[in-house]
């Protein structure tokens, strides 16, 4: 059974007809002819497929393009505006964070989804509590997410980055330099180009009814 839908894709409106099993990322790569996200293990496990949809970052192949109609999705493509790298981008270039390149589309959007989850408070499994334990034994409701707003965004220690990104593999182990590179972005600091706006600013305004999904997986940088 087929259905047509409609996607913002990396700031084009595109409509497209397809099999109503189609994931996103097939949607992407074999309807749309956009190849950043890439196909990796196809189970949600290693993150290469990472895209942010609605201002969310996902895994592009768990989730069903039908069940996207409208949506606006932003790949590592996208991310550039007017000519100039975003500073996430800009920093795996100046940190070396990437060796055969397979990975990095989707290390690089679920850097910038995380940087945007850290920003507005969300812990994270190993984030400190007010009681001096961490977001995943205490201090947290039963979704995972804070009972109230924080006091400030929590601080992003190297342990903090390795834990957010911990569902994006690199097969490689550029690992040391992925966590340097997200430092660099988080920071501000300018090795190769200018940082004209903040590594934290949402790469596109979410909708209303914007998902609310992360990246999982099991491999953990280090």
């Amino acid at each position: 059974m087929d259905a047509e839908i409609s996607l913002q894709v990396d700031g084009r409106a595109a409509t497209v007809s397809l099999d109503t099993r189609t994931t996103l990322l097939d949607a992407l790569r074999d309807r749309l002819g956009i190849y950043s996200p890439k196909k990796g293990c196809d189970h949600g496990q290693c993150g290469a497929c990472t895209v942010l949809l609605n201002g969310r970052r996902v895994n592009s192949c768990l989730v069903f393009a039908v069940a996207q109609d409208g949506a606006s999705v932003v790949t590592a493509a996208g991310l550039a505006s007017e000519g100039e790298l975003h500073p996430v981008q800009q920093a795996f270039l100046d940190q070396d964070g990437f060796q055969c390149g397979y990975c990095t589309p989707g290390q690089i959007c679920s850097a910038v989804g995380m940087l945007d989850e850290a920003a507005r408070g969300d812990p994270s499994y190993v984030t400190a509590d007010l009681d001096g334990g961490s977001a995943g034994t205490s201090g947290s409701s039963p979704e995972g997410t804070m009972s109230g707003p924080p006091a400030q965004s929590p601080e992003l220690p190297d342990d903090e980055i390795r834990e957010r990104m911990s569902g994006n593999l690199c097969r490689c182990g550029a690992y040391v330099n992925i966590v340097a590179a997200i430092r660099q972005a988080l920071e501000g600091d300018q090795v190769g180009g200018r940082t004209a706006r903040p590594a934290t600013e949402s790469a596109i305004a979410q909708p209303a009814n914007a998902m609310n999904q992360s990246t999982g997986g099991t491999g953990q940088p280090g």
